[in-house]
């Protein structure tokens, strides 16, 4: 079974409020889905790396085989792809346990796309960081619709 999604991760004030957002494309009779996890106060980095392991959560659920990424961060496809090193300590175990999740599936592949083809995932990730500003500041916790 097939599996795309777009990713995306936003923190304000990095470290600020944060959110990892996701866009699973439909395929076949599966319907399109929007995901998002707000992360607390974080850097964006760590937002990104949060969005991909919350899309990779959702293809194993799936029973996905073959799953492709889309994100507009060059750091983490970079880094995922073996052409960067992680070099932040803070990083490496969400690296690892992505590269660990990516390896499950029977074929993985993980592309750069421009930050306008990702409008998407990016409202879902900043709906996220919107939950997360709330909570930072106390408010009452209703999730955006």
């Amino acid at each position: 079974m097939k599996f795309h999604a777009f990713i995306d991760g936003a923190a304000r004030g990095n470290p600020g409020p944060a959110g990892a957002g996701v866009f699973v494309a439909a395929e076949g009779d599966r319907p399109a889905e929007e995901l998002f996890e707000a992360l607390g106060r974080t850097t964006n980095n760590v937002a990104e790396y949060r969005a991909l392991l919350l899309a990779l959560a959702r293809a194993e659920e799936l029973g996905a085989t073959d799953v492709s990424i889309a994100s507009d961060s060059l750091l983490l496809v970079q880094q995922m792809l073996g052409v960067y090193r992680v070099k932040a300590p803070h990083l490496r175990p969400l690296f690892a346990e992505a590269l660990r999740r990516a390896k499950g599936f029977r074929r993985f592949s993980i592309v750069h796309v421009p930050r306008e083809q990702n409008k998407l995932a990016d409202r879902l990730a900043n709906l996220g960081a919107d939950v997360s500003e709330r909570r930072v500041a106390g408010d009452a916790l209703p999730l955006p619709r």
